[in-house]
């Protein structure tokens, strides 16, 4: 006998009940469950090859007798120190849950039911789920030899466009934006519509030709830098992020901020993450080197490898990439297949250590001679 209450049905808006949720990733742990594999090598996810940086791991230990007092709403120091860091004023700086909160911040304020907004594809897909949770009209635009299209997107600016997010470096191409080809692009725009530069693989860039979005903002009101402790500076799990932007825009966005919005520790240890400047420049040189490596290796196994300005690579392996990536998740290395990305025979590798990279290879190698081919 059936006795559980009938409810009323929901009523959702049809831009929410289409909405795809954000695949998460498999946790390490569950991998070695399901699979009987140990020590898996997790490069899947552009997280940084040697971890936090030490200071800001013995600055959140310390902090940890003050859990039971609410973080500082306003962010003063790690303001202050960005502040200081980038020669601006702490009103131009906004902090979020990750530069995903800012995100969600910037279409929450500028946004309205049948408002567009225009973004790459592919790119980061936070872009377009937010638009569509804010009733919004995504505009995508296809990469163009796995960059920008620059000036596609100028071509489809409308009366109803209010932001263009733009992923420099892209991911997954890791591709960035020429200098002067931005600044033609940003003087065929109206002054109305705010670009966003998502900057979260900025520290990584080595090419002088890309423009750095905190060189605009003052002079241009409708630039945004987003920025990231992710990645160079091996925060994830605190999920710490923030925005620099001209202090009008950056006043609504305080507007529609949630009290208490970045953790306690998460301020500690990305204030303790800025003073460790032997841990980003290790950081950066293990990148660097393993991306060098990795490129001599998968040229070797015949591989196409997109030239990258970020800490990832995306790999052309010749075949269905699933397929690749199944066969190595067995094997216990955790990467990333494209198909979703519309990139059906490529995988994204995260640069690890020398010891990950080079077990990555070796497997990789393996599950290509099994599949009797080389990559291309």
């Amino acid at each position: 006998m059936d006795n559980s209450i009938k409810k009323p049905s929901l009523e959702v808006p049809e831009y929410i009940s289409t909405l795809v949720p954000y695949p998460p990733g498999k946790p390490i742990e569950e991998l070695e469950r399901e699979y009987g594999v140990r020590n898996p090598v997790k490069l899947a996810s552009n997280e940084n090859p040697i971890g936090p940086s030490p200071m800001a791991q013995r600055a959140v230990r310390q902090a940890a007798s003050n859990l039971h007092r609410y973080p500082d709403g306003s962010g003063y120091y790690l303001k202050k120190k960005l502040s200081d860091m980038f020669s601006i004023a702490p009103e131009e700086i906004v902090l979020g849950n990750g530069s995903n909160e800012l995100i969600d911040f910037l279409i929450r304020v500028f946004v309205r039911p049948g408002d567009e907004v225009i973004s790459s594809s592919p790119s980061f897909l936070v872009y377009t789920k937010m638009t569509q949770i804010a009733g919004g009209k995504n505009v995508v635009i296809p990469l163009a030899e796995f960059r920008h299209d620059l000036d596609g997107i100028n071509k489809s600016v409308t009366e109803r466009t209010r932001l263009i997010f733009l992923d420099n470096p892209n991911n997954p191409t890791g591709s960035v934006i020429d200098r002067s080809e931005f600044a033609s692009f940003m003087a065929g725009l109206p002054e109305d519509v705010i670009v966003v530069l998502d900057e979260a693989y900025m520290e990584f860039v080595r090419t002088e030709r890309t423009p750095d979005a905190t060189d605009y903002f003052r002079h241009d009101r409708r630039i945004v830098a987003l920025r990231t402790f992710s990645k160079a500076y091996g925060l994830a799990g605190l999920r710490i992020g923030y925005g620099i932007m001209d202090r009008e825009v950056a006043g609504y966005l305080d507007r529609v901020r949630q009290p208490f919005n970045v953790n306690n520790l998460g301020q500690i240890a990305a204030l303790a993450a800025l003073d460790d400047k032997a841990h980003l420049e290790a950081t950066l040189q293990t990148t660097w080197t393993g991306m060098k490596e990795l490129a001599r290796s998968l040229k070797r196994l015949g591989c196409r490898i997109m030239p990258s300005e970020t800490n990832f690579m995306l790999v052309d392996v010749g075949q269905d990439a699933s397929k690749i990536y199944e066969a190595m998740l067995h094997r216990g290395v955790i990467i990333r297949a494209m198909g979703s990305y519309g990139f059906p025979d490529h995988i994204r590798i995260t640069v690890g250590t020398k010891q990950e990279n080079k077990r990555f290879i070796e497997v990789l190698e393996d599950v290509l001679n099994a599949h009797s081919q080389i990559c291309v």
